[in-house]
């Protein structure tokens, strides 16, 4: 039995809350920045009205799952595996038989157009690959340390996975869902031997598949510092919206930025977005807020009942966390362009939507830490 395991479950339920907090705090402060953004767009309003509407509604999901026993998800992640690789096949069938309700926007079919509503399918990827994983480490125990039995069914899923999101493409997308399989086996115990031999395979991979892709290769050359005008840029007035915040910033609604010169103001580069208004000052909190919501995180993941429950907190954090670190790296022309949006805060109703759920079983493993663990 594990330490926590004979602990009260009070001791437990300040971290709890303040994840709570910190998650409020980052959709508030989100759908606040995403209005200004988008509010010298057309339909900008409607955008922030339906970023509302889908921040509400999942936050009412958060809560529900707060309350419930978060192992009562681990029977479903096969189902949802299956459903999560059916929604991910939609958009990657021929345009001429799925083209109606997965189109191409802006050179790729990344969503499922449901009239009032559109899915993202790769959001939801990166919440079931964790779910799945972690059921599955669960059962496998001290198993997963062997190569056979242990690293290659996983493997063969998030390899499936991922070809089926790059056939979007969206390679920064297929990286973070491996990475997120990846946690889950780190934190089960798996070897760091295995780690180091498909983790170069993969950088091999990936490196191939940017340079045999003219629109990836471009932004890595841009990155490099050579690469199109147009592209160096879209990354340089990023970086120029965020110093011109200086320590106060521009004040909120004042910045130019997203005018003209700052493309995807209110998703890409929400966070270049929130330098320029809110200054020094309001790059920390976001810093420090995302910060704080890893340290919760891995705190619950640490001390959780049960093997289950540990690697769904560390993968569930790390979704969170890694794209949030991705996103702002890009902003700050610290790596390439990745089109990544910032948790809970960037325009993406299934992005919202999917990190909310997310917080949700978190919240349900910190509060059932101090009572009996699971029977394996």
């Amino acid at each position: 039995m594990s330490a926590s395991a004979v602990r009260h479950p009070g001791e437990f339920r300040w971290e709890v809350r303040l994840l709570v907090v910190v998650t409020f705090t980052l959709t508030v402060f989100g759908v606040v920045n995403l209005y200004n953004a988008v509010s010298i767009r057309d339909a900008g309003f409607m955008i922030a009205v339906k970023q509302l509407a889908i921040g509400l509604a999942g936050g009412v999901a958060m809560l529900l799952l707060s309350r419930m026993d978060y192992r009562q998800l681990r029977p479903l992640a096969w189902p949802a595996l299956v459903i999560t690789l059916g929604l991910l096949l939609i958009p990657a069938l021929p345009e001429s038989l799925t083209g109606s309700i997965a189109g191409s926007r802006n050179g790729a079919r990344r969503w499922i157009d449901l009239g009032m509503l559109d899915i993202q399918p790769g959001e939801i990827a990166k919440f079931v690959i964790v779910l799945w994983c972690a059921a599955l480490a669960a059962k496998k125990g001290e198993a997963i340390r062997g190569f056979k039995r242990g690293v290659v069914p996983f493997l063969v899923v998030i390899v499936l996975v991922d070809l089926l999101i790059m056939r979007q493409p969206n390679l920064s997308m297929a990286a973070i869902v491996a990475v997120l399989g990846a946690t889950v086996l780190f934190t089960a115990g798996a070897k760091i031997g295995h780690f180091l031999l498909l983790g170069m395979a993969a950088g091999v991979l990936g490196l191939q598949m940017i340079m045999l892709s003219g629109y990836r290769r471009a932004r890595l050359e841009t990155f490099l510092g050579g690469g199109t005008e147009d592209g160096a840029r879209q990354i340089s007035e990023s970086v120029i919206a965020i110093g011109s915040g200086g320590f106060l910033g521009q004040g909120l609604g004042e910045g130019k930025a997203k005018l003209a010169h700052l493309p995807y103001a209110w998703s890409d580069f929400i966070f270049a977005s929130i330098g320029e208004e809110w200054g020094f000052i309001g790059v920390v909190l976001v810093v420090v807020l995302f910060g704080l919501f890893g340290w919760i995180g891995y705190r619950i993941a640490k001390t959780a009942p049960d093997p289950f429950g540990q690697f769904l907190a560390a993968g569930l954090t790390t979704a969170v966390v890694i794209t949030a670190v991705l996103h702002m790296a890009v902003t700050l022309k610290l790596m390439p362009t990745t089109g990544l949006t910032l948790p809970f805060m960037s325009a993406g109703g299934s992005s919202l939507a999917m990190n909310l759920v997310a917080v949700g079983v978190l919240a349900s493993v910190g509060r059932m830490r101090g009572r009996p663990p699971s029977r394996e």
